[in-house]
């Protein structure tokens, strides 16, 4: 059981703090486990965690070619007329 990590042994295996550590557990958003009034972690239930919340990028859309248009140029003087 040596495996298991307390509360600031989690907290810096994710290298976040101790109270975020804490609000997970609250917030029931990590896998813990309670020894008597204790809690320990898994390293591999928080690397599970990490993975679960991986938000891969978006595909890089290929790029567009720029396709000039002809600007009309107003006459200046046929407003006046």
């Amino acid at each position: 059981m040596s495996d298991l990590l307390d509360v600031q042994g989690a907290a810096a295996y994710l290298s976040v703090s101790e109270v975020f550590m804490r609000r997970l557990v609250v917030e029931r958003r990590v896998r813990y486990y309670k020894i008597g009034k204790f809690v320990r972690f898994k390293a591999s239930d928080l690397d599970a965690m990490v993975d679960a919340g991986r938000v891969d990028p978006m595909p890089v859309p290929a790029p567009r070619l720029l396709v000039s248009t002809p600007t009309r140029r107003r006459n200046r003087h046929s407003e006046s007329a």
